[in-house]
């Protein structure tokens, strides 16, 4: 990657580290917006390129049609990254954005780029099916999973105005990620590593366990005290982890 890249729409630069070093890329849960990994820039910043996805329909993209569909959100990803790819990429996603990583890896795996590596958290195996259709119910329905899996600070979600605001992309994250089904495929032949919190009661531990199917790489997995989003208070030993994965497999410049 030369030094003049330029996001696009879908992607957001928050370090830069021109010319040598990782690339990591984050890919936020449902609902979320790139700004929620702006603490991983800040501890990260130093040894690698950080880039964020922003899906549509929030923040400075809300006037934008949501895409409520992983595997469009793959390609989108993917075509946009590409210029990234000259160096070596880490992946990084939440919940959701562990699957859409993960769809993004094997289109990049499919054109001849193999991720550095692909940490996925808080997140199943995407072969298993997880559609307790929250996407079809009504707005109070949405919200109570939201408030029950901590993801969105307690003042924000009494704001109304604010909820009014996010629900279309909470719901339209909630059908891609409802409605998504794995597609028989080879398996990556990246490094995954999974990452979950002990009390999540959407990824227990044993079903996090199975994305070691899902390739021919090294595979690792640790867990975190704490449900969902676990990775608020353990964030700092997180990116550590990408960092010494980092050091480990990503040639010195």
């Amino acid at each position: 990657m030369d030094d003049n890249t330029t996001p696009g729409d879908w992607i957001r630069h928050f370090a830069r580290r021109p010319g040598d070093g990782a690339v990591l890329l984050c890919l936020p849960h449902a609902g979320g917006s790139a700004g929620s990994f702006m603490p991983v820039a800040r501890l990260a910043g130093e040894w690698a390129e950080v880039l964020s996805v922003q899906y549509p329909g929030r923040q400075d993209r809300r006037l934008e049609p949501c895409v409520d569909s992983v595997t469009d959100m793959a390609d989108r990803i993917a075509a946009e990254v590409r210029p990234w790819t000259r160096r070596p990429l880490i992946l990084f996603g939440h919940s959701m954005g562990a699957v859409v990583a993960y769809e993004l890896a094997r289109r990049l795996e499919r054109s001849g780029i193999t991720p550095a590596g692909l940490f996925v958290s808080g997140r199943p195996a995407p072969s298993f099916v997880r559609d307790r259709g929250l996407h079809r119910k009504p707005d109070a329905d949405l919200l109570a999973e939201v408030r029950a899996l901590g993801g969105t600070a307690s003042v924000l979600l009494q704001d109304e105005e604010f909820m009014r605001a996010a629900l279309p992309a909470i719901r339209a994250d909630y059908r891609a990620i409802e409605t998504y089904r794995h597609a028989e495929g080879p398996a990556l032949g990246c490094p995954v590593i999974a990452l979950t919190g002990e009390d999540d009661p959407r990824a227990p531990a044993e079903d996090v366990a199975a994305w070691r199917a899902h390739t021919t790489g090294a595979f690792r997995m640790h867990t975190f005290p704490g449900g969902h989003f676990y990775l608020t208070e353990h964030l700092p030993r997180i990116v550590s982890l990408i960092r010494e994965h980092a050091a480990a497999t990503v040639p010195s410049p």
